[in-house]
């Protein structure tokens, strides 16, 4: 990788039973983060604390059941405590607490360097993954203060700790019932460098990005890098993405849990107790002579989704649907066998033919970095995540639906996918080189912000926040 490009990556796991083992698994995915070179990591919204998708907590208009309270009891005890305070309109303390500078409210112990002076020693420990995996980190949370929770997004720095923290300030239907209202003051941009490089990074948490004044706020600061942790794994979420980074020229990472029906996580459920299967933390460094690639891709579950293909724009297109014998039939044929291929100068894939020595020449031919082994060679069905860029491969039985199938993914300040969508992977990592004076090159004819603005005309102002832009 260039010195001049910057590794953005994004990855789609879920919650876990509870918020040690969440943040064990956050501890993995950025340990495979850095053995991948990402230099910026993205994690999904309420990725810590969960996504309670399909629960009411008991609610309904004039009345609370006693099971009900008892749920939300559970999910607020999986909140995390960052040693923030409410703060004027759910503004916290700001500054003041991501420079520490707010007093201790924890009693002294015997071993006062492992006690936090504020909060359950979450903010000590994600600073540690984050310092030990030299990654930029940005997760979703679920935050308490006072007796209020919040959806929350933290910017962790490798070298810096924690240097901002974002609170959302408009939840979506239901998710006002327990969280909060953050303030706009937490709309800041934060900014840091990375080899001589400048982010100017801000994050916009799900149907955020749905309010265009908060997104105008955003560009105003003269960001180059938006963030859009969610929960949203529509399809009509990347349109979304890729409008954004268009309108603000800047790179976009979008991250969305990918929760399996037969989950117990928190993201599918607030009750649930068990503890989900993590990937293996055995991460092999990749292979720099590996080409970069991007195909269409058929896929057969057993609920007889659609086949679809994406084309080289990023638009997926869904097939005419199989009758249930041929989709067994294909499903048959992608465990048994693959067909390797090999891929030209110009990124062309061209599909070898197999015959009865195929797995032993298949394993001769992988010796060529442009070789492509095939998917299908171990247990399951041999489906994978394909992004353009880097992939992950990932193996589901045929046994696997979601409730939440993710979506994440990585836009050019152009509208091009770079990386994803990561549909059904909750595994794999995807990532993408980038060159972030790219985000100049196109405001030659677009600078939302600047010239386009007419802030002459058209004026905006936000309560508590700063709009002056960040330096390049």
């Amino acid at each position: 990788m260039s010195p001049s490009r910057i590794r953005l990556g994004t990855a789609s796991p879920a919650t876990q039973a509870t918020t040690p083992e969440t943040i064990s698994h956050l501890e993995q995915i950025a340990r495979r983060a850095a053995c991948k070179k990402i230099d910026i990591l993205l994690l999904p919204e309420a990725f810590i604390g969960g996504y309670p998708r399909g629960t009411t907590f008991g609610c309904q208009m004039g009345s609370r059941t006693k099971e009900g309270r008892d749920e939300y009891l559970q999910y607020f005890q999986n909140a995390v405590d960052l040693g923030d305070t409410v703060g004027e309109g759910g503004a916290g303390a700001g500054e003041a607490w991501v420079k520490r500078e707010l007093p201790q409210t924890n009693p002294p112990s015997e071993t006062p360097d492992k006690t936090p002076k504020r909060g359950d020693g979450t903010r000590e420990e994600l600073e540690r993954i984050a310092r030990e995996a030299g990654v930029l980190i940005i997760t979703g949370l679920i935050e308490k203060a006072g007796g209020s929770m919040y959806c929350s997004a933290v910017y962790i720095d490798p070298n810096h700790g924690i240097i901002g923290k974002r609170r959302k300030v408009m939840p979506t239907g239901i998710e006002r019932l327990v969280w909060a209202q953050g303030s706009p003051s937490t709309l800041r941009a934060v900014t840091t460098t990375i080899r001589g490089i400048r982010i100017n990074l801000a994050a916009a948490i799900c149907w955020e990005s749905y309010m265009p004044l908060l997104r105008q706020s955003l560009y105003a600061q003269n960001i180059n890098l938006y963030l859009a942790p969610t929960a949203d794994g529509r399809d009509t979420w990347l349109p979304l993405m890729r409008t954004v980074a268009i309108e603000g020229r800047c790179f976009v990472i979008t991250s969305n849990m990918c929760v399996r029906t037969n989950s117990t996580s928190t993201s599918s459920s607030a009750s649930t107790s068990a503890i989900l299967p993590t990937p293996s933390s055995t991460v092999q460094e990749e292979d720099p002579s590996a080409v970069h690639f991007f195909e269409p891709t058929t896929r057969v579950d057993p609920n007889l989704r659609r086949n679809s293909c994406v084309t080289e724009e990023g638009f997926e297109i869904a097939l005419p649907s199989p009758s249930p014998s041929r989709a067994r039939q294909q499903q048959t044929r992608s465990t048994q066998r693959r067909r390797e291929s090999v891929f030209d100068e110009n990124g062309n894939e061209i599909v070898l033919p197999c015959g009865k020595g195929d797995a032993t020449a298949g394993a001769d031919r992988s010796k060529s970095p442009n070789v492509r082994r095939g998917a299908g060679t171990g247990t399951g069905t041999g489906n994978e995540t394909v992004v353009r860029g880097r992939k992950d491969t990932v193996n589901w039985s045929a046994s696997t639906s979601f409730i939440s199938r993710g979506g994440s993914a990585i836009v050019s300040p152009f509208g091009e996918v770079l990386a994803g969508p990561q549909w059904e992977d909750d595994e794999g990592l995807a990532y993408a080189d980038v060159d972030f004076e790219d985000c100049i090159r196109g405001r030659l004819d677009l600078d939302t912000a600047g010239s386009y603005s007419r802030n002459d005309s058209f004026k905006l102002s936000v309560e508590g926040l700063d709009l002056s832009p960040l330096p390049y």
